[in-house]
């Protein structure tokens, strides 16, 4: 697909993810509008995946699992712009008997979502699981994962890290998004990361990096790593990226890592971005 085109998904991708937090005034605005980049590319452009005919074990298809699920605005709009369900259902996010929970939950059958997800640290157990799976079955297709940088000072993180690597998953694909925040404060001041490349290293993994804005980057690395995949190890992608992207006041802080915009607010930040697929 054109970056052009992308650019134009990732960017009404954005608008869904700012009507969708203020209409019900709650949900997780910041690190949302960081991964619409990277989300839109990784459905639109790179995985192997048919919306029309979902099914949870996905055999036949790559499988993706989101475990940072509190940025469900972006999966939600991405899901349905990809054609999983109707854009119209974006409507119903977090409201009581919706399909679209607070966070990705899988008891009312949304298609698209394989794993509850919310509770940090758990995605990259799931997705080793998966991914095994797949190896018995022998299905070539490839396991994806995202993650919140501050997920990573979960324990549960690195015993799946060692897991895999120990075990030559080398089906698997961990996206990391690295925007330095969380929901409390900056990654060094609630608690240091250190450099994750060395240390996802030292687990036995094979590293990349990439800027998360940057759709030509993304679209390179992705592939990349894909043909990386089957040598022996596991593949993480360090994704550099803004919480806030595409919003200027909500940019370069955590302020709107778990808090909606005002309707005012609102208002400016959809006219800092243009309606590209029409809104729902």
């Amino acid at each position: 697909m054109e970056v052009a085109t992308l650019t134009d998904i990732s960017t009404q991708v954005r608008r869904d993810i700012i009507r969708m937090v203020t209409a019900v005034q709650s949900g997780h605005p910041g690190g949302s509008l960081g991964c619409a980049d990277f989300m839109t590319i990784l459905y639109f452009d790179i995985m192997n995946i048919d919306p029309k005919n979902f099914t949870m074990d996905g055999i036949g298809e790559d499988i993706f699992f989101l475990s940072n699920g509190h940025i469900s605005p972006v999966f939600y709009s991405v899901l349905s712009r990809r054609g999983y369900f109707e854009v119209s259902e974006l409507a119903t996010f977090r409201k009581l008997n919706s399909r679209l929970q607070g966070h990705p939950s899988c008891d009312k059958g949304l298609p698209g979502v394989r794993m509850a997800s919310g509770s940090l640290g758990q995605g990259l157990s799931v997705a080793i699981g998966a991914a095994l799976a797949k190896k018995l079955n022998g299905d070539k297709n490839l396991i994806y994962t995202l993650h919140g940088d501050g997920e990573l000072q979960e324990g549960q993180i690195w015993e799946a890290a060692m897991y895999a690597a120990g075990n030559k998953v080398d089906n698997l694909i961990a996206t990391v998004d690295y925007n330095h925040k969380q929901i409390d404060g900056d990654i060094d001041d609630v608690l240091p990361m250190g450099d994750l490349a060395q240390k996802w290293q030292a687990f036995g993994w094979e590293v990349l990096e990439m800027n998360g804005h940057n759709h030509t980057e993304i679209i390179e690395t992705m592939h990349k790593a894909k043909s990386m995949t089957g040598n022996g190890k596991p593949i993480v992608i360090i994704m550099h990226t803004i919480m806030g992207q595409g919003v200027d006041f909500m940019m370069h802080t955590h302020k709107w890592h778990g808090s909606p915009p005002s309707q005012e607010q609102a208002e400016n930040a959809l006219s800092q971005l243009e309606e590209t697929l029409g809104d729902y």
